[in-house]
């Protein structure tokens, strides 16, 4: 996604849980200021002036400065949101002035934080976005892309555009992605199709590296985190079905969705370069449907009128080595991916060590923001997360390990989930994402 000092430069974003705490904290367990008060109706016309010269300015290739201190003179603070989302286009020598625009328009002081306390901050008082916002964001991200307009398109759009940034590159729209081409000007390039070899010739890829494993129909398949985290989408097929999986790296979260039995569509997932939520925003190329990568409901396109949301299958996060010894008819994804590509072990090179390094608004204390929760849905509709850590060790004790219906067992080194004898669909994430993207999440505890 870029060197953390750009990506912070950039918009992106987090939903805040609403599941809060009285006193809102950030992921360092610091206390926000006060949410200022957010302003109904009409944007005052002078406001609406200075977002016009915004946009022509930037067409000339020049910062808004002027635009920039009207409306942090302009006590709307809806319009943060804007003032946010113009962090991308801003020179280090432009930051003091939209700093200090944003300080006065919001009540609090930016000048010693982070640019992405700035971000936090908006996510946790949750201020309405102001009016026309979404054609305000179409204005400058299509500077940026004008491969997105199709998003922007749909009118009826469940999309939260306050929630949408850049993560950096650009759109993945490659009709074709079993040959390895690149894209142009860089993106996330998913993998379609890959070739696969048996567990047996997997010695290449080491006992104790992370796999992704999914079982279908009986065939299992293990997909090397290395590769995932070059391709982040993969779409293939496994027991006769047809499936997308999505790898958000911020999240740790690996998805499988069946992409097959959608009548009238043959979706094809791809990314973006979106964020929504420090999650990849992911879509289907084939319709240009937004799709929401944590529920796989459509939020926007033909997807979204048709009311699409694709069915997920469990994915098991464990070693190659536990994997293997589970699942020895098991394939594995090919050393080079089938594209004659290279994979480093670890591509990333600890990016994510020291926390999230986008805006994830106010987190739920409970347990740090990077620890690894199974996530899974009760019968009952409830979300529900047990740390991996925890249960492992309460499994290896031979302690029950269950909570509102569900029981979590052993797969390998990785953890399934169960209703009574019927698997009910899990995956692995960081805490901070789960229990955002499922807010009310109940936490399993192991007894004492």
């Amino acid at each position: 996604m870029g060197s953390v000092l750009v990506v912070l430069a950039l918009l992106a974003a987090a939903s805040p849980s609403t599941a809060q705490p009285v006193e809102l904290k950030d992921k360092a367990g610091q206390a926000f200021a006060m949410a200022p008060v957010a302003p109904s109706g009409a944007l005052k016309a002078s406001t609406t002036r200075a977002v016009k010269q915004a946009v022509e300015a930037l067409y000339q290739r020049r910062f808004p400065s002027a635009a920039v201190k009207a409306i942090g003179a302009s006590g709307d603070t809806r319009m943060g949101w804007y003032l946010y989302d113009l962090l991308r286009f801003a020179s280090r020598s432009d930051m003091p002035t939209l700093v200090t625009a944003f300080e006065k328009l919001m009540g609090a002081n930016f000048q010693n934080a982070s640019l992405s306390a700035m971000g936090d901050s908006l996510l946790a008082w949750n201020l309405p976005a102001p009016p026309g916002y979404t054609q305000m964001k179409q204005d400058l991200f299509l500077l940026i892309e004008p491969r997105w307009a199709p998003f922007f398109a749909d009118t009826a759009s469940t999309i939260d555009w306050r929630w949408v940034g850049w993560g950096g590159v650009f759109i993945d729209d490659r009709p074709d992605a079993t040959r390895g081409q690149g894209c142009p000007g860089g993106c996330i390039p998913a993998l379609d199709q890959p070739k696969t070899t048996p567990a047996s010739e997997g010695g290449w890829y080491p006992d104790n590296a992370t796999v992704f494993g999914v079982v279908i129909n009986g065939e299992a398949r293990a997909y090397p985190k290395n590769i995932m985290e070059v391709h982040e989408m993969v779409n293939d097929t496994l027991g006769g079905r047809q499936i997308a999986l999505p790898y958000c790296t911020l999240c740790r979260a690996a998805q499988a969705y069946f992409t097959d039995r959608t009548p009238g569509f043959k979706p094809l997932l791809r990314t973006s370069g979106l964020l929504s939520r420090s999650n990849k925003f992911m879509y289907d190329l084939s319709t240009w449907s937004a799709v929401d990568t944590s529920t796989g409901e459509a939020l926007s396109g033909p997807l979204r009128k048709a009311q699409i949301t694709l069915p997920q299958t469990t994915v098991v996060t464990s070693t190659w080595g536990a994997w293997r010894k589970a699942h020895p008819q098991s394939t594995i994804v090919a050393q080079d991916g089938g594209i004659g590509r290279t994979y480093p072990l670890d591509p990333l090179r600890g990016r994510d060590n020291n926390g999230p390094i986008f805006p994830v608004g106010d987190v739920d204390p409970r347990l740090p923001v990077h620890e690894v929760v199974l996530g899974v849905t009760s019968p009952k509709g409830k979300p529900l997360a047990f740390p991996r850590a925890a249960a492992q060790m309460a499994l290896k004790a031979g302690e029950p390990v269950t909570m509102d219906g569900i029981v979590v067992r052993n797969s390998g080194d990785g953890l399934r989930a169960f209703v009574a004898e019927k698997e009910a669909v899990s995956h692995e994430a960081f805490w901070f994402a789960w229990s955002q993207f499922k807010p009310g999440t109940l936490l399993w505890e192991r007894a004492r």
